[in-house]
């Protein structure tokens, strides 16, 4: 169970970890409200067609659309939106760091929101070690030199700790619903409302004058660091924590390191695997768990929640 946990968190990684970069791509042709929309609005076409070709269909009830709504602001619209703003004025690798606030507003709000998911030691230390591990990875670009806004650092604060409602309110309300079901709805009520926005905002936008290289970053966004991401996510979030599942900030700077050294020729140092060795501890350590409030939670979930939303 751990084992599979922990793949699917290194696959929501692997469609994250990259997306700062395509974000970067982006936002240089893009206002950072319209990438956030095309993102989200690719993504819940995606999800939409899949569901299609299941020959299934998304619940009616306001009751249901009411709660992804509230989800897809905290965990989509808001966080996206201040992320592609505030990487504007803050350079990569303290955007990552901060960042990383995310597991720790998580396990704050966990502990007053959420009955089955207490404050323990183990996610204490495991936090702790997960932030020291970033740390160490983005520490040499930090004594190279970073810069930063003080509207650019504290958008992605904010970002972080919208992350983390978003991830409690998930958590309590919505993980028991069919898969793909949830994410669809949610990515879907965002697009309806943030896409119109985005457009009004800039009405000089023309796709026409976007480069390929521009398209195909939104494109990836939206297929692998959205759509395909927030099925991931859901899916961990039904399995495991939402303390566990803030984790994979963690994981993501981890691929800033590979692709650096992949594509950048830069050398694999003592300290980037210190810096690796002390998230995947934190991570192990977070998902330790004293009580079996969790064992068989993915197993045994009670469909008839979902029954009264049709």
């Amino acid at each position: 169970m751990k084992n599979k946990n922990l793949f699917l968190l290194i696959l929501l990684a692997s469609c994250w970890g990259p997306s700062f970069l395509f974000i970067k791509i982006a936002v240089a042709e893009v206002s950072p409200m319209l990438v956030a929309g095309l993102r989200i609005g690719i993504g819940a076409l995606v999800l939409i067609l899949i569901l299609f070709v299941k020959k299934e269909r998304l619940p009616l009830k306001l009751h249901f659309w009411k709660k992804v709504f509230i989800a897809g602001f905290f965990a989509q619209a808001l966080p996206f939106t201040l992320i592609n703003w505030g990487e504007q004025y803050v350079d990569s690798s303290l955007a990552s760091l901060l960042n990383g606030l995310t597991p720790l507003s998580t396990i704050v709000l966990a502990q007053l929101l959420l009955k089955d998911e207490k404050m323990t030691g183990n996610k204490i230390v495991g936090v702790v070690l997960g932030l020291v591990g970033l740390m160490i990875l983005v520490t040499p670009s930090l004594l190279e030199g970073v810069t930063g806004t003080t509207q650019g650092i504290l958008a992605i604060t904010l970002a972080a700790i919208s992350y983390g409602v978003g991830l409690v309110f998930i958590r309590k309300n919505l993980i028991n619903v069919p898969p793909i079901h949830a994410p669809a709805a949610q990515l879907l009520s965002v697009t309806i409302y943030l896409l119109p926005l985005a457009f009004f905002t800039t009405p000089e936008f023309s796709i026409s004058e976007l480069s390929p290289l521009a398209i195909i970053a939104i494109g990836v966004l939206g297929v692998f660091g959205t759509a395909i991401a927030f099925v991931l996510y859901f899916k961990l979030l039904e399995r495991t924590s939402a303390a566990y599942v803030s984790t994979v900030t963690y994981l993501m700077p981890i691929y800033g390191v590979i692709l650096g050294i992949i594509f950048l020729d830069e050398k694999l140092t003592v300290w980037m695997l210190l810096g690796a060795i002390s998230i995947l501890s934190g991570i192990s350590m977070v998902n330790k768990r004293k009580s079996k409030s969790f064992t068989g939670f993915g197993k045994h979930l009670d469909r008839s929640y979902y029954s009264h939303f049709r």
